[in-house]
């Protein structure tokens, strides 16, 4: 199919824009079923959707002449979750509808609101907008739905995930019944459906999404790391690939800000993109993306959506996404248009079953691979400093000069090393890694002692967090039953029913001489039993689960419950509210 059947004037920009084809998006909502009627279409990210819903309502708004005729209330009116998509969702209807005269107009969060209540009032064909802003501007008065043509929910499922639905509903309740609704989303849950169904008629669901619910120019990776070592994969991740734009997903503000200062300590240009950025900071960062002064985008979800850069090649998954939708959403940055893209999830140990569900459940395969190490990265490097050192170049009188004169002190040789050495210098340093095996885990988990701790003694409390126990009451309580300071305490498990404390064992045996001497006092809080545990926490919660099918019964052999200890929560210990949850300390 080609643009042809389009009015003159949208078919001269399309040209103007080098568009040769429609997508297969666009192609769907130009065939003859779909023209007039209200459209249910998923579309993934960067298949060209916004074109194609532009070119969906055409009818609606264009004359017999290709023209828009002038009117004060708006003829269309598009919907997006953020600031950033909605802005770009109005450069794209502008160039596409410049030659017709529409005149678009942009509400969202961060803007000047009295400068878009002008423009709302001056007439706008093509409102673009937040659910957020543009409701303000309903309830105002500013905004006037009651002639528009056709409405717009450009990622419906996101708008209705961020908790938007109260908005959406009292926009589209002040439409005409007689206005065409379009509903773009890359998933279709039931909450779409269900919206779908109260404001659409006669709708025709359009599924350009592949079988395989991915885009078919993202090859996806997964990698399993330690915890601790996450940061570190990350940065060589980055070396490695060497992308000219990439974006490094995170799920909260705070870790965005940690990653964010990371990533510029060791020498990445990096920004930072979450919703405790105001508009102005976020239109920075875009553009020193889209200048290359940074190369590296540190975002949330959130913040991230809308955002379309040409040269984004590598997404990377810091911390797990929720959910297979928010996988995809987040991968979708990448490879569009036909450009191949990299997405990596980095995946903690205990993760792994959940993401294997979650690539299941998105229909995607993944490799599993390791992470690439500082020889991996060294390799890269040297092919890509050939390539970059043996592009031809232009040399001029002076450069030749110079080149003579260091000829004439040095070796070629010599000049060749300086020269890469002076390339290599402007790259941050890759990072060793662990290697992912047991024992490398087990000796450099050994490492990583306090000194003082590289050889401990487990002891057990017969209380766990089912009876409140802390860590803010549990080491003062250590400390005066066993006579030892806060220094002399290590790792604290607290599990279910009981709570294991690590002890250096050149003082274990004078530890437990001391617990057992202040045992038996009249203090609820000091009849706690504390003794030596052969065999520590991991193994006794495996007991645990092998007697008990539901994993949450005590060993038979613990003693039961202590006078004073049972049922409600132990009001009497000191040193802090009681918390809920498991608890994990290593000091």
């Amino acid at each position: 199919m080609k643009f042809t059947d389009l009015p003159e004037t949208l078919q001269t920009a399309l040209a103007e824009r080098d568009y040769a084809e429609p997508t297969e998006v666009q192609a769907a909502v130009l065939e003859p079923e779909a023209r007039g009627r209200d459209l249910v279409v998923s579309a993934q990210t960067g298949s060209g959707k916004t074109v194609a819903f532009g070119l969906a309502f055409a009818d609606e708004l264009l004359d017999d002449s290709g023209k828009i005729p002038f009117e004060l209330a708006p003829a269309a009116l598009v919907i997006a979750p953020t600031r950033e998509l909605a802005l770009q969702v109005s450069r794209e209807l502008a160039w596409l509808y410049g030659k017709a005269g529409a005149r678009v107009a942009t509400c969202v969060g961060g803007m000047n609101p009295s400068a878009e209540r002008k423009v709302l009032k001056s007439g706008a064909t093509i409102v673009v907008g937040t659910p957020g802003r543009l409701r303000d501007h309903l309830e105002r008065g500013a905004l006037d739905l009651s002639a528009l043509k056709a409405v717009v929910l450009d990622e419906a499922d996101e708008m209705l995930d961020m908790g938007f639905r109260e908005e959406l509903e009292e926009i589209l309740d002040a439409t005409p019944d007689t206005r065409r609704t379009l509903l773009f989303s890359a998933t279709m849950p039931r909450p779409i459906e269900a919206l779908a169904r109260r404001y659409q008629k006669n709708s025709l669901r359009i599924a350009t999404v592949s079988a395989n619910r991915g885009h078919g120019d993202i090859s996806y990776q997964a990698i399993v790391v330690s915890p601790p070592e996450i940061e570190n994969v990350v940065v060589n991740l980055l070396r490695y690939h060497e992308a000219e734009t990439a974006i490094l997903f995170c799920a909260t503000r705070e870790k965005v800000r940690h990653l964010h200062a990371t990533l510029q300590e060791r020498g990445f240009a990096a920004v930072a993109l979450s919703g405790e950025h105001t508009q102005s900071e976020r239109n920075q960062a875009l553009q020193a993306l889209r200048d290359r002064r940074a190369r590296v985008c540190v975002a949330t979800d959130v913040a991230a959506r809308g955002i379309d850069l040409p040269t984004l090649s590598l997404v990377v998954h810091v911390e797990i996404p929720r959910d297979a939708e928010t996988l995809q959403h987040r991968s979708g940055r990448t490879g569009r248009a036909g450009k191949k893209g990299t997405a990596i999830l980095v995946v903690p140990f205990s993760r792994r079953r959940r993401v294997e569900s979650m690539l299941r459940n998105a229909k995607l395969d993944a490799e599993w691979t390791e992470a690439p190490d500082r020889e991996a990265i060294r390799a890269k490097d040297r092919e890509r400093l050939l390539e970059t050192l043996l592009q031809p170049v232009e040399i001029d009188e002076g450069d030749r000069e110079l080149a003579d004169r260091l000829l004439a002190e040095r070796t070629p040789q010599q000049i060749a090393a300086m020269l890469v050495q002076a390339h290599r210098s402007k790259f941050p340093e890759p990072e060793d890694l662990i290697a992912n095996t047991p024992e490398a885990r087990r000796a450099a988990q050994q490492e990583k002692h306090r000194p003082g701790f590289e050889d401990t003694v487990w002891f057990r409390m017969d209380i766990g967090r089912r009876r409140n126990a802390d860590p803010r009451w549990i080491l003062p309580l250590l400390c005066r039953r066993g006579h030892i300071t806060r220094n002399e305490i290590g790792a604290i498990r607290i599990g279910p029913n009981e709570t294991f404390v690590q002890i250096p064992r050149k003082i274990a045996d004078k530890f437990s001489d001391a617990v057992a001497r202040t045992a038996g006092t009249d203090s609820d809080e000091e009849n706690i039993t504390i003794e030596a545990s052969p065999t520590g926490p991991r193994e006794t919660a495996r007991a645990n689960r092998k007697g008990s099918p539901g994993g949450g019964q005590r060993d038979s052999k613990v003693k039961p419950h202590r006078k004073g200890f049972g049922g409600k929560p132990a009001k009497a210990f000191k040193g802090g509210k009681p918390q809920k949850g498991p608890k994990t300390t290593n000091r």
